[in-house]
Formats: structure tokens, sequence, C-alpha cells
């Protein structure tokens, strides 16, 4: 069986504090905030959306801030 897709629609990843990573995002790295939703499995977290000046599908990389996360480790392999 083969399985085909037309591609990525975005990245997620976890952040700290929403503040310091809205500023890096937008203001060190110049991307733009195409959206900003809540975590539907935690809708107490916000959903960052950030992309290109389209918001174009495969150029989003997303963000659930969670202050409380612990830091992560260096692993092997």
């Amino acid at each position: 069986m083969s399985i085909a897709t037309s591609g990525l629609h975005h990245v997620t990843a976890i952040a700290g504090d929403p503040q310091r990573n809205v500023d890096f995002y937008l203001k060190a790295l110049g991307l733009r905030l195409v959206k900003t939703t809540v975590n539907f499995d935690d809708p107490g977290t916000y959903h960052l959306y950030y992309g290109d000046t389209s918001g174009r599908p495969g150029s989003l990389l997303t963000f659930f801030p969670w202050r409380e996360a612990p830091m992560g480790q260096h692993g092997t392999g």
C-alpha cells in the first residue's frame, strides 16, 4: 500500500513563556503571527502559528507555550 501526501501543514513545538516566544519569532526572526487559537486538548493554553506573509501551508511553525514545562535533557543516540 502506498500513501501519498501533499506535504506538511505545520510543525508544532513546546515553548516556555508565550511573550518571549512571540518576541523572538516576530521581532528577531521577522515571521508573521498568522493565527492564535487555543489548544483544543488544553483550552487554557494558546496555540501560536507563525509563517510567511501569506500563511501558506508548509511555511507554518506553531507553539504550545507551557510555562511549567520542564527543561529538555540531552539524550543518547
